[in-house]
């Protein structure tokens, strides 16, 4: 009698050991800008892979595109941890060739024209630590719209005669930066 009620006693404390450890999960809810990537060419296709973008796709959500990334001011071209760009061989941005390797995206939107920056420094948040000592290439292209309004932004490439375009868009904006073989 004694052996059985220490047995089903051994069995409630364990039920309650088990129950409050699965009760002590806690999950975060979804990132409200989800994580994307973008690669050239397609992810699908990686013995080819020649570059690819990790970044968070904020939303529009009725708020001015101006307030969410005023001219004139630093912006990690995303949201959340820093985008982050890899070259898997050398490329040329502008008039700089860049060595293969991994690299922080960040922007400076202007009305006209945006200037591109590529740091060393990654696994950054935001572009709140940035060092301008630490800028590998920087360089300037030109603001084009569509009538089309994209809510979320967006990454994609774009074959051209040349090379390829990495197209950054939101909004109506769209901001096309060659990057050359």
């Amino acid at each position: 009698m004694k052996k059985s009620i220490l047995i089903t006693a051994i069995a409630i404390v364990f039920m309650m050991l088990l129950t409050s450890n699965i009760n002590a999960q806690k999950f975060e809810g979804l990132d409200k800008s989800p994580m994307d990537i973008a690669s050239y060419p397609s992810i699908h296709d990686d013995s080819n892979t020649r570059v690819k973008v990790i970044y968070s796709r904020p939303q529009l959500k009725g708020r001015s595109i101006n307030k969410l990334i005023p001219n004139d001011k630093i912006w990690r071209t995303g949201a959340n941890e820093g985008t982050e760009i890899i070259f898997f061989n050398d490329v040329k941005l502008g008039e700089t060739t860049v060595s293969a390797g991994t690299y922080s995206l960040a922007t400076i939107p202007g009305e006209k024209e945006w200037t591109i920056i590529l740091n060393s420094d990654v696994n950054v948040w935001g572009a709140y630590s940035y060092n301008e000592a630490n800028d590998v290439v920087r360089f300037k292209v030109p603001v084009s719209h569509d009538k089309r309004s994209l809510e979320a932004f967006s990454i994609a490439f774009q074959k051209t005669d040349k090379d390829v375009n990495m197209i950054l868009a939101w909004d109506t904006l769209r901001i096309a930066i060659p990057i050359d073989n």
